[in-house]
């Protein structure tokens, strides 16, 4: 396009570069070192049954302004990078980025409606639906696991490894082999899969469960976006 016939302003053009190298110069290091500071107080919080530190620190991480460039950067480098919500935005340029970052608050927050796609089930001809939520939520999302992320280990169970940072395949293969290579081990192990479990499972008492670290994020239900209406 032709400079004169461009329809963004000067300004904007100057307000955007702005964003692009400030987004560039970042260091991504000192912010993961910042973020890894306060995780840590955070978890030792925990370990001392500190519950009120543990607010404090939380509330003081989820309004640092490293943790909102990282929780920003999360969701633009995994493989849903390029799938939209229902607001068709994607953050692919540095300014988007930038401009996402420093517009990360949860003041007056409300999650938009996932949007509702099929998606084929592996072994199976049935199709199990998928809810995406847009860039701006999956970086709150981010944002607030930061923070949760601490807890979770702190007070989780060791012999899990399911959805564990840090934790592999290989580690549970350890633990089995550690309980089963024994005289006295059992000699069965019962495998169970509960049909449906997220499907069924109580979402306000989860909600409940998690509401101690960080409330007002989930005041509101999230609503379901699906060929054009929306579905709580």
């Amino acid at each position: 396009m032709k400079a004169r016939n461009s329809i963004t302003s000067e300004d904007e053009k100057l307000a955007n570069k702005q964003l692009r190298n400030q987004w560039n110069g970042i260091d991504w290091k000192t912010a993961e070192k910042h973020v890894n500071r306060l995780q840590v107080r955070i978890t030792k919080a925990v370990k001392e049954c500190k519950w009120y530190l543990v607010k404090r620190i939380q509330y003081l991480l989820t309004h640092s302004y490293y943790a909102k460039l990282l929780a920003t950067r999360n969701p633009t480098q995994n493989k849903g990078k390029r799938t939209a919500g229902i607001d068709g935005e994607t953050w692919s340029s540095p300014e988007a980025k930038m401009k996402a970052a420093l517009s990360l608050t949860d003041k007056k927050y409300a999650a938009k409606p996932l949007k509702r796609v099929y998606i084929e089930k592996y072994g199976s001809t049935k199709k199990r639906p998928l809810g995406i939520p847009t860039m701006y939520d999956r970086a709150m999302q981010s944002l607030y696991a930061l923070a949760l992320d601490p807890v979770a280990e702190a007070t989780g169970d060791r012999t899990s490894f399911g959805f564990r940072k840090f934790r592999s395949t290989h580690d549970a293969c350890e633990k089995v082999f550690d309980c089963m290579c024994r005289k006295v081990s059992p000699e069965w192990i019962l495998e169970g899969d509960i049909k449906g479990c997220f499907d069924k499972c109580d979402k306000i008492s989860c909600i409940m469960n998690c509401q101690y670290a960080v409330p007002s994020i989930w005041d509101d239900p999230i609503g379901v976006c699906e060929n054009g209406n929306v579905f709580v």
